[in-house]
């Protein structure tokens, strides 16, 4: 019985370790029509980027009329001046996936004229390394622009963990 145990011990780490390092891809906004112009404050995607949690790894999905607009990666300065001459990068293709590969904040702006004037914008802040793990959420770091403050939330894959975790005292306890 001492073997079945450590088996199931070393099988349920691995799979506990394999749901914490699973990178997603996130549709931004929740919808397939969200690269627009918000209608009001509360429709801003910097609303529904506030609600959400990213980490390294993770990808970012437009859905949009490529031949009507386009989604710039932008530095800090020209997303607060919507300045759209000197971009990090340009998609244009209408299902746009940017890989958020390193920790700190992400800035992307439209590329068609004016809306961005307008707030068809997205700042996203990816979490560092060392939060990766945590059933914890960061207090929210000093803004790095004008607006409101990201708001510590907790995600399902934290609540996932949580549970798998129970779960695994639980089936440990059995032995």
């Amino acid at each position: 019985m001492d073997i079945f145990s450590r088996r199931l011990t070393s099988s349920f780490l691995f799979f506990l370790f394999l749901s914490f390092t699973e990178a997603k891809e996130i549709l931004v906004g929740g919808k397939t029509d969200a690269w627009k112009i918000p209608s009001s404050e509360s429709d801003s995607l910097n609303r529904w980027a506030e609600k959400s949690r990213f980490r390294i790894g993770d990808s970012l999905v437009w859905k949009y009329d490529g031949g009507k607009d386009s989604v710039l990666q932008v530095t800090k300065e020209a997303y607060a001046s919507c300045n759209t001459s000197n971009s990090i990068a340009e998609y244009k293709d209408g299902n746009t996936k940017v890989k958020l590969d390193r920790s700190g904040p992400f800035y992307f702006i439209s590329g068609a004229k004016g809306y961005c004037e307008q707030g068809q914008k997205l700042h996203v802040v990816v979490l560092s390394q060392k939060h990766r793990y945590t059933g914890i959420s960061p207090a929210p770091s000093p803004a790095e622009i004008e607006g409101p403050a990201i708001a510590p939330t907790s995600s399902a894959a934290e609540l996932k963990a949580g549970f798998l975790v129970t779960l695994g005292v639980v089936v440990l306890g059995l032995f």
